[in-house]
């Protein structure tokens, strides 16, 4: 049976462009999916926006008490979630209508083996054995705030950090959206852990996927736009490529990469929600019981 799916949306004051993302994503062909929306402590109108959809029984609002950071919304849609299957999808990403059951149906095939002409001992997998996908991934398009529209469609660009020397002439460096586009099996946070709590949050798990030997399947599709605006976050000078705050959280994302290439030992990143605390969730039907008490409670505990 194909996987069912939660689409996590985190979000920050991005009102205006939230209902286009929520649409697209209760829009979605596939049946099994679940919409949850995590409101990372927006000031703006966001908490209205998400009030519209509160009776959808597909959708999940969920509100924090303060600020935590894009990584550690993910975490808390991750420890919230029921699903066999987790996608984030960003405020300003319209997935196509067919993205998560072209994804979920991949992912639910039965008999995917390990193929014995590649080297599966790398990955500490046995040649022929089955193997479970951790992800499946899709090609994308960004629409850029000047209205330039770019095909990203450079599967090779998963492994950037891991070989910048196979990355020439690629176009657009780096491949921190294609995490965005993806879709990951639940096993793979009960092994891996979350998101690292930065703004490079997206590359450092993707590097983690690879360097952890996850068997990733990219559809070589477009199914997914992303429109990015002048106020999102690769945009500002506080928190772009250039920034200092980036430059270091990208020093930290290759420092793991060196140790790895130095000892192939992958550390997991715990989900701790300490200190996180939601104030409202308009559907609890749909979110994991025990994590949602422990993130309602006034005693805030390690969401392992």
């Amino acid at each position: 049976m194909d996987p069912s799916v939660t689409i996590v949306i985190p979000t920050y004051n991005r009102a205006e462009v939230l209902p286009q993302a929520i649409e697209a994503a209760l829009g979605q062909s596939h049946a099994r999916t679940t919409v949850m929306v995590v409101d990372d402590g927006s000031t703006d109108r966001t908490a209205e926006v998400v009030g519209r959809y509160e009776d959808h029984p597909r959708f999940v609002g969920v509100r924090l008490a303060r600020n935590a950071g894009t990584a550690q919304a993910k975490n808390v849609g991750i420890a919230l979630s029921c699903a066999d299957a987790i996608t984030f999808h960003d405020s300003d990403d319209v997935p196509h209508r067919d993205k998560v059951l072209r994804q979920a149906r991949v992912m639910g095939q039965p008999g995917i083996s390990a193929h014995p002409c590649l080297n599966w001992a790398l990955s500490g997998r046995t040649p022929g054995s089955e193997v479970q996908l951790g992800g499946v991934l899709s090609h994308h398009e960004l629409i850029l705030p000047d209205g330039e529209r770019v095909e990203i469609r450079r599967t090779l660009s998963l492994v950037d950090d891991f070989f910048p020397n196979l990355q020439m002439a690629a176009g657009v460096p780096g491949d921190w959206t294609h995490v965005n586009s993806g879709l990951f099996h639940r096993s793979v946070f009960d092994r891996l852990g979350g998101f690292s709590d930065c703004i490079e949050e997206d590359r450092e798990f993707r590097n983690r996927l690879i360097m952890g030997g996850e068997v990733l399947w990219v559809i070589p599709e477009i199914l997914l736009t992303k429109i990015e605006s002048a106020d999102g976050l690769t945009r500002q000078a506080e928190t772009d490529y250039d920034s200092a705050r980036r430059k270091r959280d990208r020093a930290r994302v290759w420092d793991a990469v060196g140790r790895w290439f130095a000892t192939r030992e992958v550390e997991p990143v715990p989900i701790d929600l300490t200190g996180i605390r939601i104030r409202d969730c308009s559907n609890p039907a749909l979110c994991d019981a025990e994590a949602l008490a422990r993130l309602t409670s006034a005693d805030v505990e390690q969401v392992a």
